[in-house]
């Protein structure tokens, strides 16, 4: 290799190397502020960098926040796709991806703020440009598409089975606000109890409604011939 090679290879590790450590500051800068109390100026700071030095690696906060949610939602679908790939058949595989799911945020809740967009004061949704809000929305369905192929799998419809994936997201994320700020204590029960037996009774409902499905032109064909 000659000494030209050399040197892009070496400066291209630096800059990854100062990309990395801006990502890494932002994002202790994001769970403490949030993305509202963020500013360039401080995550710079917690870098030890100037703010202008950022704009070589990011043209804004926004795109940096986008970046430090990607590498979470990353984490997630692998998370989730861990837990599938350790199961045989799609009704555990169904369950193994939502409460996957549950516990990646329950074990990380800074991500659920993350992905909440949560700011210091209150949750006020703030979108990151159309472009990011797409590009992290279709991260989202990625990491969670293995609920919707394991209802499939079982039998489900695509409709059914994105019905899942919504109705899995949505009480998973009910049940971790609750236990994230302490009020699931005021009903004396646990979060992860109570997503072990969503998930089980809507493996239930699916499984019944898959066999009743199954069975209906069976008992068509009985009647047309009675």
């Amino acid at each position: 290799m000659t000494a030209e090679p050399r040197n892009r290879g070496r400066a291209q590790a630096v800059r990854d190397l100062k990309r990395s450590l801006i990502l890494e500051a932002a994002r202790t800068i994001f769970e403490t502020e949030g993305l509202d109390g963020a500013s360039l100026r401080a995550i710079a700071a917690e870098a030890g960098y100037t703010p202008a030095a950022l704009y070589f690696h990011f043209e804004s906060k926004e795109a940096i926040y986008a970046e430090v949610l990607q590498a979470s939602l990353n984490n997630l679908r692998e998370a989730m796709a861990a837990a599938v790939a350790n199961t045989n058949g799609p009704a555990p595989g169904l369950r193994a991806a939502a409460m996957a799911f549950f516990k990646y945020y329950a074990d990380n809740p800074r991500d659920l703020d993350l992905g909440f967009y949560l700011f210091r004061g209150g949750m006020k949704p703030k979108g990151l440009g159309r472009e990011r809000d797409e590009q992290l929305n279709a991260g989202l369905a990625a990491a969670l598409l293995p609920i919707a192929e394991a209802a499939r799998a079982m039998g489900a419809s695509q409709e059914e089975a994105d019905l899942m994936m919504v109705d899995t997201f949505a009480h998973a994320a009910g049940l971790l606000l609750l236990a994230h700020t302490g009020r699931i204590r005021m009903f004396g029960t646990s979060a992860p109890g109570l997503m072990e037996r969503y998930i089980d009774e809507r493996i239930g409902q699916l499984e019944r409604l898959v066999g009743a499905q199954a069975a209906a032109p069976a008992l068509s064909f009985l009647k047309s011939n009675d």
